[in-house]
């Protein structure tokens, strides 16, 4: 059913990749596919690479709950200049993410980077994180969204029953399991459908939104900038709020080695992404704003269902279909790309050996996949997931701007690795600092959460020396491990 591929690395950061016959021809060599060949196909092509990015970024928040930047912003007029800003602050991330993409076509995303840049520790404590703990609670809480949502119609004059939602959660976790370990095809496919239907969905607030301003609905906009002032640490929270928004950028580098024409594709794919969220995102708050006040804003509970009821009468009840569609399209894109980290690192021996086989019919990393479904699953019964994510969302940045920094450390250490595609250096000098100084921030608003995070993310390093550098384990250990 499987079949385990040789692997070796090469200084400038591409990969061989090995085959049934034992010859190690690079994927990118041009040569033609051999029998007994088993790779992950290069599938991913310019549409499905912006679907991948666009239908992860979006989820569940910019419907539900964008007052978490109102809130900690205090006016209008704030809250919008820290979406549009937080939105050029990814732009620039991504863009960084585009040279890493280029010129290593290995797939893994932070993973890989991290590894070539600083070497194994730190990239095996950032595997071992998102294996844990950042993957499996994330997923558990978008699908929760998903749940709740795709319920919504069913239960307007009640409170739906949380057994409910987490038993259709659990169908909607499973499914998408079974399509990314079926078909990549499928997956790529649905996932456009499912990035069509988040763009029209946003499409549906703007218009409205467009019109109201056209008849010259701008109350809610006179004085933008007036009100409750900002605290000194309001401001650091309201970007954490909006880039947390924004995340999902950097999920088509790792998928790297299945993007047709990486060196073209991925720039594009990113920059594309990017404009289309940051000027949706944007013009979304700016149609709330023309309908519903900063305060009433601050009460609502899902605003695009708010501003829908206002609106368009009947049609309102399409919203909470279109949130639960946009939820489905985060979890399949979300697993799709970070399926492929633990593939990757297993390749590189930093994880059991079986998540680095690949099903010789579907061409699909299975194992990679599957690993996931129990641990979502006890994170989705058992688990308090809102305090995992607030302990562990330094972690990502504090990963995220490793590799960013990484980027103009292989400047120097590496410059003649080629690099079709290069930012200037201001960008990730940058986009680095700004993701520091938010974690740094985090340690000071809110130690006691940060600081638990901080200590699960150590819990990587004995872990590290006890499964990848001890070498004298037991045998029942190193079965165990796949060795």
């Amino acid at each position: 059913m499987f079949r385990k591929a040789a692997v070796t690395t090469v200084s400038n950061g591409s990969y061989l990749q090995g085959q049934a016959n034992g010859r190690l021809p690079s994927m990118d060599g041009g040569q033609p596919p051999q029998e007994g060949k088993v790779v992950l196909k290069k599938k991913v092509t310019l549409l499905r690479g912006i679907s991948i990015i666009i239908g992860t970024i979006i989820g569940a928040g910019i419907f539900i709950s964008p007052k978490g930047i109102l809130k900690n912003t205090g006016s209008v007029g704030m809250s919008l200049t820290v979406w549009t800003a937080c939105g050029i602050l990814s732009l620039f991330g991504a863009l960084c993410y585009a040279e890493l993409g280029t010129c290593i076509k290995k797939s893994g995303g932070h993973y890989t980077y991290i590894l070539e840049a600083f070497g194994p520790l730190p990239a095996f404590v950032r595997v071992w994180v998102e294996l844990l703990i950042i993957r499996p609670a994330a997923t558990a809480v978008i699908s929760l969204a998903f749940g709740r949502y795709i319920l919504e119609p069913f239960f307007m004059q009640c409170e739906i029953p949380e057994l409910a939602i987490k038993l259709i959660t659990a169908v909607g976790i499973t499914l998408v399991m079974v399509l990314n370990s079926t078909s990549v095809s499928w997956s790529a496919r649905i996932q456009i459908f499912l990035t069509f239907c988040k763009l029209v969905a946003i499409l549906i607030i703007i218009v409205p939104g467009v019109i109201q301003l056209i008849k010259g609905e701008t109350q809610h906009f006179k004085n933008a900038f007036a009100g409750n002032d900002a605290s000194v640490m309001g401001l650091p929270l309201a970007f954490y709020s909006g880039m947390y928004a924004y995340s999902g950028w950097f999920y088509l580098n790792f998928v790297t080695e299945e993007v047709e024409n990486p060196e073209k594709n991925i720039p594009l794919a990113i920059c594309i992404s990017m404009i289309i969220v940051t000027v949706g995102y944007v013009l979304t708050n700016v149609a709330y704003f023309t309908t519903i006040s900063a305060g009433e804003l601050l009460l609502s509970k899902a605003v695009a269902v708010t501003f829908a009821e206002r609106l368009m009468g009947n049609f309102s009840l399409a919203v909470p279909v279109f949130v639960a569609l946009s939820c489905f399209g985060s979890m399949n894109g979300g697993i799709f790309a970070v399926s492929r980290m633990f593939f990757v690192a297993s390749r590189e021996g930093h994880l059991p050996e079986i998540l680095s086989m690949i099903h010789v019919r579907k061409h699909t990393p299975l194992p990679a996949v599957i690993v996931l479904h129990p641990l979502t699953m006890i994170m989705l019964f058992n688990g308090d997931l809102y305090s995992l994510l607030n302990f562990l969302s330094f972690a990502r940045w504090l990963f995220i701007g490793l590799v960013v920094a990484g980027l103009i450390y292989l400047r120097y250490k590496r410059p003649d690795m080629p690099r079709p595609f290069k930012v200037p250096l201001f960008i990730p000098a940058l986009f680095s600092f700004t993701c520091l100084f938010m974690v740094a921030l985090s340690l000071y608003s809110d130690p006691v959460n940060t600081g638990i995070g901080f200590a699960i993310t150590l819990t990587g390093v004995p872990a590290y020396y006890l499964f990848i550098v001890w070498d004298k384990k037991p045998k029942w250990f190193r079965k165990l491990l796949g060795k």
